[in-house]
């Protein structure tokens, strides 16, 4: 595996449901994070973009990477949820209900595949590294991102620190506060850059990117060329 690495100050990834300031901030953070796939991946008018893990949520930082490409003609979005809206507010763009970890397309069949902070949501660890390996098979380019398990802050719950303790005990005070849907492994499950670097295969070649707020890392950003 060959990496090297960069960083960009004060881009964090805010979770779902903080308010309308972090809606704001995040949707700053994820704007930034688009620039960055713009530069890394040199996209052209004829670029053919997987987006794996869309919404059915409207809010304002929801879906953004539509929002933001220039070509839509050229995207599949795929979600779990009912998003058949994005075929008309982004006319040329195809939706397809399906479940990431298994992609109903050919091997390598589009240039980029993008996924922006989905694999902490894609269950075990197992399931990540084989969510990784569809996203992989499917794209001959790969861009995903995921919030940093080593920032105090644990962004879709909105508390601090209690995210470092084993996930056994942070699952326990999860239930203990009443978040019972963060509490499992299917719908949370954090990663540290460790993590993330052994799901990769070791003939991938890996750019990895640190969005940072505060001054420490709260997102984590791999590009990976097969």
């Amino acid at each position: 595996m060959i990496m090297t690495s960069f960083t960009e100050q004060d881009s964090p990834y805010i979770g779902p449901k903080l308010g309308g300031f972090a809606t704001k901030l995040s949707w700053y953070a994820r704007k930034k994070m688009f620039e960055s796939l713009m530069q890394m991946a040199g996209v052209t008018s004829k670029t053919t973009v997987l987006d794996v893990g869309v919404t059915s949520d409207q809010r304002e930082d929801c879906n953004f990477f539509e929002k933001l490409y220039p070509y839509p003609h050229n995207i599949t979005a795929v979600g779990v949820e009912d998003a058949f809206f994005l075929e008309q507010d982004y006319p040329g763009l195809t939706f397809v209900k399906t479940n990431g970890s298994r992609l109903p397309f050919p091997d390598q069949s589009f240039d980029l595949v993008v996924s922006f902070a989905v694999i902490e949501h894609a269950g075990s660890q197992v399931q990540q590294r084989a969510f990784i390996d569809e996203l992989c098979r499917v794209g001959r380019r790969c861009f995903i991102t995921t919030p940093n398990r080593w920032y105090p802050i644990e962004f879709h719950t909105a508390l601090p620190l209690v995210h470092w303790f084993p996930p056994y005990w942070f699952r326990k005070i999860l239930k203990w506060i009443g978040k019972d849907f963060w509490a499992t492994e299917e719908n949370l499950n954090l990663l540290s850059e460790k993590n993330m670097l052994s799901f990769f295969s070791t003939d991938t070649k890996v750019y990895k990117k640190h969005f940072k707020l505060l001054g420490m890392t709260s997102n984590l950003v791999f590009y990976l060329e097969n």
